[in-house]
């Protein structure tokens, strides 16, 4: 069996190459991943597989907290409308009413296995962020809730028997036969190519940040599970929807740091550079207004004052409780000779959440036989067209669990061993055998869609985008190539792509998707989810020619 030409992005031959075998293969070691992992029953072989250390993910950075009703002044019903009314429209109420009322549950879950949240006179103490009209977000560590759930999660994941964790292990394909999904290539630097079989797979593999030059994300988030399930034919939806994290600290030459929603929850104040709160003007409720309305404030606000960023404000707040509440924030802000206490922090907005990505339903299965997905990587319905608050790691602990006992129920259906295929497959010698620069590259992608495709989006820009990136694709998609820095930018260039033809197809503005040449929302025909194109390589067949606008 010879697959498809550009299907794979390496050659690999099942006579030759390594082989594993597991019940349930995981994609992705996040807390969706490691969710999943511990709800499969012990007499199931799970692999855990993800391309850094286990603790580099989108979920270890996480500050703000976990979303959930835990008071008695909250109901289920709030947490519900509020979804809604951040989702813009978009979001699919039966997925929102089980997520939110599965919060408490997974809450005690992850403290039975240790995670210890912050309290307050004896009971978990609970903040407010933007979006929610009840304070209702679990927080750990103050500001570091991501790094005591996982530390937490991965610590019970490492005690179970049955769970085998591979770090360091990139994931290039995912094997298909019959339009089934039977496991995956993997490539390890210490021994190469890997191809691991499995009755099930459950895709965890988290966001596509990376995509932006400036973006709250670790370099891990290069949305490569994204690209290897549409490759594989999944169906992906709603990929014009990234979400532009508000409050990101802007130092220039330095890394971006994620300034938490909490800090705007404990009362923080937004200023332009002459010192006016500006919040006020744009939305009743302030600061607290969900992160679409208020990041593209700040995109006004900077462009009103030609000032490349705005300023947070703590100076009215309690001096002690914001250092105890945020000691990150405050230990990163103190290197930079800030004094979060007293002096406005200089932030602006930066790519931090994909909402978009593979289809699934409200089990996590895909449009993929055999294939189940959880956490950033899917569009659930639960997010509609802009993420609440804190409900992310929510969606991952709970679509991780419903996964896990999907995938797990379909395996024990599967009695037989796992049997190798005689796949083989060749990327054919590309036209060009120049040396490319792939570091040069993926940083020009990287500015172009800051440019093109960001907060404030129009055809033009959108159009010049497109040339661009349909002219690198249709030469370094062809080419095969030998390390995790190559494959990223095929998958990164896959992902912009389809975030490109699905914003210039939206001809509105809704939650995270803003075109300045529509700037209404439009319900009449608009309020509706757009499916990317199947996989092909149609739009690789034409001739090789540079764009004609400026490129980066």
């Amino acid at each position: 069996m010879i697959p498809h030409p550009l299907r794979y992005l390496t050659s690999f031959d099942a006579r030759r190459d390594l082989h594993l075998f597991t019940d349930i293969l995981i994609i992705g070691g996040g807390i969706a991943g490691l969710r999943a992992a511990l709800e499969v029953p012990n007499d199931l072989e799970v692999l855990v597989v993800t391309k850094d250390s286990i603790r580099e993910s989108n979920s270890a950075y996480a500050q703000g907290g976990i979303a959930g009703v835990m008071s008695p002044e909250d109901r289920f019903e709030n947490h519900i409308e509020d979804t809604l009314a951040a989702g813009a429209g978009l979001c699919q109420r039966d997925v929102v009413e089980l997520v939110v009322r599965e919060a408490p549950q997974q809450i005690a879950d992850l403290i039975h296995w240790g995670t210890v949240f912050d309290q307050e006179n004896g009971q978990i103490a609970l903040t407010r962020e933007g979006g929610h009209s009840h304070r209702r977000i679990v927080h750990a560590l103050g500001d570091a809730t991501g790094y005591e759930v996982m530390r937490a999660i991965i610590a019970k994941v490492k005690a179970t028997p049955n769970i085998a964790l591979r770090d360091d292990t990139f994931t290039l394909d995912l094997l298909t036969a019959n339009g089934v999904c039977v496991g995956a290539i993997l490539w390890r630097k210490d021994v190469g190519r890997i191809l691991a079989w499995a009755k099930q797979v459950i895709l965890a593999s988290g966001g596509a940040g990376m995509v932006y030059r400036e973006t709250t994300n670790p370099p891990v988030a290069t949305g490569d599970g994204m690209a290897i399930a549409y490759r594989a034919g999944a169906e992906l939806r709603d990929m014009e929807f990234m979400q532009f994290h508000p409050t990101v600290l802007y130092v220039a030459g330095s890394a971006r740091y994620l300034i938490s929603e909490a800090v705007r929850g404990e009362g923080a104040y937004l200023r332009d550079v002459t010192g006016r709160r500006f919040m006020l003007d744009e939305d009743p409720r302030g600061e607290l207004a969900p992160r679409d309305v208020v990041s593209q404030a700040i995109f006004r606000t900077m462009e009103r004052t030609q000032h490349p960023n705005v300023y947070l404000d703590l100076s009215h707040l309690d001096r002690q409780m914001v250092r105890e509440r945020f000691p990150g924030i405050n230990r990163v802000c103190k290197s930079f000779g800030l004094d979060i206490t007293r002096d406005r922090i200089p932030v602006r907005p930066g790519a931090h959440y994909m909402i978009g990505g593979v289809r699934i339903d409200k089990t996590g299965r895909t449009s993929i036989p055999g294939l189940w997905a959880a956490g950033e990587v899917t569009s659930s319905g639960l997010h509609g067209a802009n993420r609440l608050a804190s409900n992310s790691l929510l969606e991952g602990l709970v679509f991780g669990t419903l996964c896990a006992r999907g995938a797990s129920e379909a395996a024990r259906q599967q009695p037989r061993p796992v049997q190798p295929l005689r796949l083989r497959h060749t990327v054919p010698p590309s036209a060009s055998h120049d040396p490319l620069d792939v570091a040069d590259l993926t940083n020009s992608l990287r500015s172009l869609m800051v440019r093109k495709m960001g907060i404030v989006r129009e055809r033009s820009s959108l159009l010049e985008a497109k040339q661009n990136v349909e002219f690198w694709c249709r030469y370094v998609l062809r080419r095969e190539f030998h390390d995790r820095a190559g494959w990223e930018l095929q998958n990164l260039l896959t992902i912009a792509r389809l975030m490109i033809g699905s914003a210039l197809e939206r001809e509105e503005s809704r939650g995270t998707h803003c075109r300045s040449d529509f700037p209404q929302r439009d319900d009449v025909h608009w309020q509706r989810h757009i499916i990317c194109p199947p996989w092909s390589e149609l739009s690789m067949e034409a001739p090789i020619a540079p764009p004609t606008g400026n490129e980066p």
